[in-house]
């Protein structure tokens, strides 16, 4: 080994090119330059169906509840129950009873509590109050759980 080489400068003075590995190689760079771009298309195609395919799942789950939906009008008995819950109707014969108000009375005007116009000042230090919570819940006695 000469004085000054690198270990991987005398690998590197080792590799011979033949000229059958230069036209393998320009032919495997030439290879990814000319498929690069038609793999690209390739894979936003199958994204672009992938997407398409769920838009088609989503929209049959809607036609099969929509399809329910229609079905569930086509029962006279469901029609019924709708038109008595939603339009109040009553079949002939039948009493209906409609509660209008079921909330209770509010308090008159003079059985409110009065309101102040001016601000009131607590007399708690809420700094005193804090600190003192925390101290309480970090000094208490630690209980064993069953």
């Amino acid at each position: 080994m000469a004085t000054g080489d690198s270990p991987s400068g005398g690998w590197l003075r080792g590799i011979r090119f033949s000229g059958f590995s230069l036209i393998m190689m320009v032919i495997l760079v030439l290879g990814v330059v000319i498929l690069a771009p038609g793999l690209r298309v390739l894979v936003e195609q199958r994204q672009e169906i992938a997407a398409l395919s769920a838009a088609v799942d989503a929209q049959q789950d809607q036609l099969a509840t929509l399809r329910a939906e229609r079905e569930r009008w086509n029962d006279k008995t469901y029609v019924i129950t709708q038109a008595r819950d939603r339009l109040y109707y009553v079949m002939p014969g039948e009493v209906s009873f409609l509660v209008i108000n079921d909330l209770a009375a509010p308090l008159e005007e003079n059985e409110q509590a009065p309101i102040s116009t001016e601000i009131q000042n607590t007399q708690l230090d809420w700094l005193q109050s804090m600190f003192a919570s925390v101290m309480t819940a970090g000094l208490a006695e630690s209980t064993a759980t069953p």
